[in-house]
């Protein structure tokens, strides 16, 4: 009776041990997916429960096996050094535009670094060996024709954002757009990916990249000044512009919708200087052959420029004067959590349509025209709208 006591005991203690083996092992906890895709480069984002250096294996997408032969490994580095994060960042650059890659991701954990020696735990990695590798495509100034989807003021409603994504083909699908308020704030690293980047992610984000525009609730939370390390850009700003097929995209970040000295800011902000800041990268970027030469030239900011608070009038007195020099053929904003389309005018010479929080944008786009069709969370288109070239002198 005792021996069977003491084998129980036994048993139990080395379950118990193996469990915590097993909860304390590095493991991937969420990713990766792709931010800041251009036609010659890509961040591959993804988190780990442990510290660690962090690479990506890259491969051609040919008909060999990822096994095939030893594939080139890209470290997440800076000044240097390999980054020890849980967090992790890996550029590709110098990519070959319209490819696609395969890619792998692996994470190494460091134990210990002391002044001369480093030791490390275990490697964990992407499945390669039973799953299809992970791939993505570059982007392409000439591809003829593009498809990508605008979302907005979702507010952590995972069950909304899996509706209004029901049925998409994302093989058809180039990118997406988060446009603001994808959450309410920004308190956690698992609540930025329990309120929407985990759907994100199961549903397409590994292999289609989504491209997002800051609204003003991600900069409310005590988690808010972390943000740009989870979404990468190509100019390490939180505004940029790239190009894909016939369209040229010019993403601004609109910052807070109150003055500065608001109380519900609790004297931390500066957006009046750093909206400043950007209408003097904007006023540059215009003058560029990128955006000149596009066929279609669409704005995509979480606040419209309508002037009512202070945050819209910002918009209006900074970014509008430049922008109604540069010819848009389309300014896409949300944060009203209503449909509103204005034509041009006198004041602001280009469209502007600001998307229902519970409806989604999907817009196909040529060389000629560009065609929006608004669908609700039921599938059922609502409105539609469709714009011609400015631009006859197109390449």
């Amino acid at each position: 009776m005792k021996n069977t006591k003491l084998l129980l005991l036994i048993t139990l203690f080395l379950n118990f041990s193996m469990s915590l083996a097993a909860k304390s092992r590095i493991s991937i906890t969420h990713g990766p997916y792709l931010q800041g895709l251009t036609e010659d480069e890509v961040t591959i984002v993804w988190t780990t429960n442990k510290r660690a250096i962090s690479w990506v294996e890259l491969a051609p997408d040919d008909k060999t096996h990822f096994y095939h032969e030893p594939r080139p490994q890209f470290f997440s580095e800076s000044y240097g050094f390999k980054v020890v994060d849980s967090v992790h960042m890996v550029r590709l650059k110098n990519l070959k535009p319209n490819t696609t890659y395969r890619y792998r991701i692996y994470s190494q954990e460091v134990l210990s670094h002391q002044a001369y020696h480093v030791t490390y735990g275990r490697t964990v990695a992407s499945n390669v060996y039973s799953e299809t590798p992970l791939k993505f495509t570059t982007n392409n100034p000439q591809k003829e024709e593009i498809s990508f989807l605008v979302l907005n003021d979702i507010h952590g409603n995972n069950e909304l954002m899996d509706s209004l994504l029901t049925g998409i083909r994302w093989d058809k699908t180039d990118l997406v757009f988060f446009n603001g308020d994808m959450t309410t704030d920004l308190r956690s690293e698992k609540k930025l990916f329990d309120d929407f980047l985990e759907k994100a992610v199961t549903l397409f984000a590994k292999e289609t990249p989504f491209y997002y525009a800051r609204g003003n609730h991600e900069t409310r939370g005590n988690f808010a000044t972390t943000f740009p390390r989870y979404f990468p850009t190509p100019t390490g700003q939180l505004y940029y512009m790239f190009r894909q097929g016939p369209v040229c995209f010019i993403v601004l970040d609109c910052g807070e919708d109150k003055p500065d000295n608001d109380i519900e800011y609790s004297g931390i902000v500066a957006f009046d200087n750093y909206r400043t800041e950007q209408a003097q990268w904007l006023e540059k970027v215009i003058q560029g052959d990128e955006f000149q030469q596009s066929p279609f030239k669409v704005v995509i900011t979480h606040i419209p420029p309508f002037g009512n608070w202070h945050g819209e009038k910002e918009i209006l007195d900074k970014f509008v004067p430049i922008l109604n020099k540069a010819n848009i053929d389309l300014m896409m904003c949300g944060h009203l959590h209503n449909h509103i389309y204005r034509e041009r005018s006198d004041a602001i010479n280009f469209p502007i349509l600001v998307n229902h929080n519970r409806e989604m944008i999907n817009v196909q786009a040529n060389k000629q025209q560009m065609d929006i069709q608004i669908s609700n969370s039921g599938g059922k288109q609502v409105k539609a709208f469709h714009f011609k070239t400015q631009n006859n002198s197109y390449p």
